[in-house]
């Protein structure tokens, strides 16, 4: 059962990640694939009645399998008001019940279901034609007895009656049930915790002002909602002001958006700014600080300038300075003797030499 209450393709696993064991969900790839089913479920008293002999199989030939002309008739009845997921998979549940199943579900009508349990929100015709749609669903049975009777599943042929196992008291019986677990002819299926159609009347109820203000929205009149003139006014200024609050909370939103860009701006900003000052600094430093750049720049060109404005100094020893010899006497030309030039005489009285003499 519970196989069947947790859906086709779903199965466990289990992960090792980072030497811890994690259970997961996993969903089982399916073909895709058409069942064919293109029309809604007939309904009994449509069918054409049976000639063969009604003769019931045993829950050991069910669970074996039975011929195909011949499948296990399953019935399973309900009021099946405002059809929901927790009835389809109780159907689902009885027509996995054995290999070869045919599915019969009996729906009171509202007759019985206001004498017995109460009012439904939807008449029997809504619920006879939800239960026909729902895919699990061979045949309907309309009208269907409060408490089932030998007769009944006589005709209908029924081997096996499927429901939860919980005791249904009503109709003055502590389960209306009991005879049928009493004559082995009973299958139990499992309940689909937190969702009934209880469970959704209490949300509808609880939330009336919600639903009643989304139908008026919708178009519904007051007078269809069975609301008065002064409910109505009063629905409509509450749909003003969640308007008027919706748009103050999408203001206060941006606002927020807005406040933290600039704040991440300004953040974005300042480290920048921090960066250029740091470098700024660093850079100061190395150009004036102690020994930066500059204070070298101005002791290289102080010495230079020392070393440019100082006399040098003279060699402690002056070399001793060789002599030199005579030059040679050079005779030009035109101081040769001739008969138009003689030297001048000497004043210091040396004698004057012929020109034989110097030869």
């Amino acid at each position: 059962m519970e196989a069947h209450s947790s859906g086709h393709g779903r199965k466990r696993k289990r992960e090792e990640l980072n030497g811890e064991i994690k259970e997961a969900e996993c969903y089982r790839k399916l073909p895709r694939r058409t069942l064919g089913l293109t029309e809604p479920a007939p309904f009994a008293d449509e069918l054409v009645a049976a000639k063969a002999p009604y003769v019931r199989v045993s829950m050991e030939e069910a669970h074996r399998g039975t011929p195909e002309d011949r499948p296990v008739r399953v019935y399973a009845d309900g009021i099946f008001d405002m059809f929901h997921s927790g009835h389809a998979r109780a159907l689902m549940q009885a027509k996995c019940l054995f290999p070869n199943t045919h599915l019969i579900v009996g729906v009171c009508s509202d007759d019985l279901t206001h004498k017995f349990k109460g009012f439904t929100v939807m008449n029997e015709d809504e619920r006879y034609d939800a239960v026909s749609h729902c895919r699990y669903v061979d045949e309907v049975v309309r009208n269907a007895p409060w408490t089932l009777t030998p007769e009944f599943l006589a005709e209908h042929r029924i081997d096996f009656v499927a429901h939860d196992d919980i005791p249904y008291i009503s109709a003055g019986s502590d389960d209306v049930y009991q005879h049928i677990k009493e004559a082995g002819m009973f299958a139990p299926t499992q309940r689909t915790e937190g969702i009934s159609t209880s469970d959704i009347i209490t949300r509808i109820v609880r939330d009336y002002d919600v639903y009643v203000r989304r139908n008026l929205q919708r178009g519904y009149t007051a007078k269809e909602l069975n609301v008065s003139f002064i409910n109505e006014k009063k629905y409509h200024l509450q749909e003003h002001v969640d308007k008027v609050k919706q748009k103050v909370r999408d203001v206060e939103e941006k606002s927020k958006e807005f406040v933290q860009k600039v704040e991440e701006k300004g953040i974005d900003l300042i480290q920048k700014w921090e960066e250029k000052s740091r470098e700024f600094i660093g850079n100061f430093l190395q150009m004036f600080g102690p020994d930066g750049a500059l204070k070298h720049m101005l002791k290289e060109g102080k010495g230079r300038m020392l070393q440019a404005i100082s006399p040098r100094q003279s060699p402690s020893s002056s070399p001793v300075r060789e002599e030199r010899s005579p030059s040679p006497t050079f005779r030009l030309p035109f101081f040769t003797s001739s008969p138009f030039f003689s030297p001048p005489l000497h004043h210091s009285g040396a004698h004057c030499t012929s020109k034989d003499e110097e030869d």
